[in-house]
């Protein structure tokens, strides 16, 4: 078996929403961009990896993969994840050490181990560490520009698709219009369903402290990027004023910022994204980390791969569901069993994209790199 990469396949989507939605800080909104990368080895087998926007940068995503990376790849052994893996970190350094090129990073390695699942014949989750089969789920909401009419039709909806889990942004201009939406969801959802926020870094220290003791009475399982993620130091004085759970980690991209989260920031929750963070590799990384500690190694987006790595590492987290439901393109979207989220068995990752439903969004595709080109 000839395992060198030989060919390296990248295409870029961008993918309108069905509505817009909005956050704190990233304004609207009104599409995703997928970029996919497929590999292929000299015996003819191929993984398929990929990475996802909130709409801008896709196009140096691909860029990166494109001129960058994937000359770097041809010839290399994909079996060996882990040289890979820190080869390209060291091959980018420079550049990179995070943001674009650990989205660019991310979907090659998610690519290798597709390939490695389906070489052993063995689904992600078991690849992962085999804990389990299902976790925890809850439906994250993009939701702040709803009417509280539109918010609780939306909370409707997530209940009655079979999760006892729900989160919704904060974020307001004004703190009374974010407890108002937290009471009245709460208020809807009852006292037995799980209850997060999500305020995407729209407060300083301060407000943060405010906000969870406003918070406080609605019995949050926790309180999300209440600041920036950069600082570490700041989630820790919110978490010693308030004692509320606080939790984040989408926005660290490389295993020395979660060293410096678990140093300083006293998190109750740690929400690695494969799709960021340098793909499967980096969020193990990132996980083991944290598993030792008891903090739930959780994620965010991407439920379609994150639940076979949830599921499967053995820390008992929570996968979000997220609004941009990537998944929708795909043959297997989210399942759930009595609110738990199921892994697929499919060797590989279990991701297989329906590419005649994505082709219509498709953005100026280009040429491989190949052993030939």
């Amino acid at each position: 078996m000839n395992t060198s990469i030989v060919d390296v396949h990248t295409q870029l989507f961008r993918v309108p929403l069905r509505e817009a939605m909005s956050d704190a800080r990233h304004g609207a909104h009104t599409h995703f961009e997928l970029v996919t990368v497929t590999i292929r080895l000299a015996d003819g087998s191929e993984g398929t990896g990929y990475t996802y926007t909130g709409g801008k940068g896709g196009r140096a995503i691909r860029a990166i993969i494109e001129h960058e990376l994937a000359p770097f790849l041809i010839g290399k052994d994909a079996t060996g994840i882990d040289a890979i893996y820190d080869g390209m970190w060291w091959h980018i350094h420079y550049v990179g050490r995070g943001g674009i090129t650990a989205f660019a990073m991310s979907a090659v390695d998610i690519a290798l181990w597709d390939l490695k699942g389906r070489r052993e014949a063995k689904p992600l989750w078991r690849l992962a560490g085999g804990a389990n089969r299902t976790a925890r789920a809850y439906r994250g909401g993009i939701d702040l520009n709803f009417s509280l009419e539109q918010l609780l039709g939306s909370i409707e909806s997530y209940l009655a698709a079979g999760f006892n889990a729900v989160k919704i942004k904060v974020g307001q201009p004004t703190l009374d219009e974010d407890v108002a939406r937290v009471e009245v969801v709460r208020r809807l959802i009852g006292p037995d369903t799980t209850f997060m926020v999500d305020a995407n870094y729209a407060f300083d220290v301060p407000q943060a402290i405010a906000a969870a003791q406003a918070f406080a009475p609605y019995d949050l399982l926790w309180f999300e990027e209440p600041i920036e993620p950069d600082d570490y130091l700041g989630h820790a004085k919110i978490a010693d004023a308030t004692g509320m759970p606080l939790a984040m980690g989408e926005n660290l991209h490389t295993v020395h910022e979660f060293g410096y989260a678990l140093a300083q920031s006293k998190l109750s929750f740690i929400q690695p994204d494969a799709s960021n963070c340098g793909g499967i590799t980096g969020w193990l990384r990132a996980a083991a980390l944290f598993g030792p500690t008891g903090v739930p190694v959780c994620s965010h987006g991407m439920q379609e791969l994150h639940v076979s790595l949830v599921a499967g590492f053995p820390s008992d987290g929570w996968v979000e569901a997220h609004s941009f439901d990537i998944d929708q393109y795909t043959t297997r979207p989210l399942a759930l069993k009595e609110g738990r989220a199921v892994a697929p068995e499919e060797p590989g990752v279990g991701v297989a994209f329906d590419w005649p439903q994505l082709m219509p969004f498709a953005v100026r595709p280009r040429e491989s790199a190949s052993a030939s080109g």
